[in-house]
């Protein structure tokens, strides 16, 4: 099981405090209580690290040693995803913002570029796909580690071989999901809405564009469209709610197989109201609504012999 942030934190205080987990945890706890409960588990152990003198901001982490809330971190990695520059107006100023994902042997991360001289390393071609990066004082957010002016990136000599390229996908309860978070989660469905219809070009799957008495395509013109259809419903795993979305190719998994014979669908929905599935997807923020969503991207009935696993502690 791949930890979570509050383990992948204890695991970075044993490490530069030669205390055990479980005497860590012990600490982690007595503050805890002596807070009244009002400090999550994480931010007590980044307080006991604190107490026992150890500072997150110049020691070089693994990326699966990173945590929600780190600041100055410091890593190197292998640029094994690199999105195009995108231009954005703010204030009337116009700025610049770049993406790309590094991996280690331990994990992967998604580094937001928002400084000139960063960015323009990806203009210029010097900073590529396979290149080896050095990055220093960057923060952690949603996490992604964010690179501003006083962050500090250039190419490494280092030779990084046997990278985490696949998505890293985390077991977590829903009251710990944070947004662009891969995760899992073993929940019921306790409400289903209506399924939403809309139109997208057969050929690239982007949207399709009413026009007249037909559709186009901005890339391949006009177009006989594909019907296409998402469900949302709302998810609890007994810690917390979080409203899930279920696109088209993925709804025969969650049970809905037939769309168009409205009485079958509306049997389906039924059935699938009360059901226990694990889910797995992607965690962001719904600016429309301004809270968080899970956009499910895969389904699996629940695996009896890894829970029983689970129950005992392997």
């Amino acid at each position: 099981m791949i930890l979570g942030n509050y383990e992948r934190i204890l695991k970075v205080i044993s490490k530069s405090s030669g205390l055990t987990e479980s005497e860590i945890e012990g600490k982690v706890e007595a503050k805890r209580s002596k807070l009244a409960g009002l400090i999550s588990r994480e931010g007590a152990a980044q307080v006991v690290a604190a107490e026992l003198g150890i500072s997150f901001e110049n020691e070089k982490l693994k990326i699966d040693e990173l945590s929600l809330g780190m600041k100055k971190v410091n890593l190197v990695g292998k640029v094994i995803e690199l999105f195009p520059v995108r231009t954005f107006t703010r204030n009337g100023k116009e700025s610049k913002v770049a993406n790309l994902v590094i991996a280690d042997d331990t994990s992967n991360v998604k580094i937001v570029l928002w400084d000139e001289h960063h960015i323009g390393l990806i203009e210029k071609g010097e900073l590529e796909l396979e290149k080896v990066i050095e990055i220093s004082n960057g923060n952690m957010r949603d996490n992604e580690v964010h690179l501003g002016g006083f962050s500090d990136l250039k190419l490494s000599s280092e030779s990084l071989e046997n990278v985490k390229r696949e998505k890293i996908i985390r077991e977590k309860n829903i009251a710990e999901f944070r947004i662009s978070e891969n995760v899992s989660v073993r929940a019921f469905v306790v409400q289903a809405f209506e399924p939403r219809f809309f139109d997208v070009c057969s050929e690239c799957k982007k949207k399709a564009i009413p026009e007249g008495e037909g559709y186009t395509c901005t890339a391949h013109g006009k177009i006989v469209p594909e019907r296409r259809a998402l469900i949302n419903f709302v998810l609890d795993d007994g810690t917390e709610t979080i409203r899930g979305v279920v696109f088209h190719e993925n709804l025969s998994k969650l049970g809905i197989t037939d769309l168009e014979n409205i009485e079958k669908l509306i049997e389906q929905k039924q059935d699938l109201v009360g059901k226990e599935l694990v889910f797995s997807g992607n965690v962001r923020n719904n600016s429309y609504f301004n809270n968080i969503e899970f956009i499910v991207n895969d389904i699996q009935e629940i695996d009896i012999n890894h829970l029983i696993s689970q129950l005992e502690g392997n």
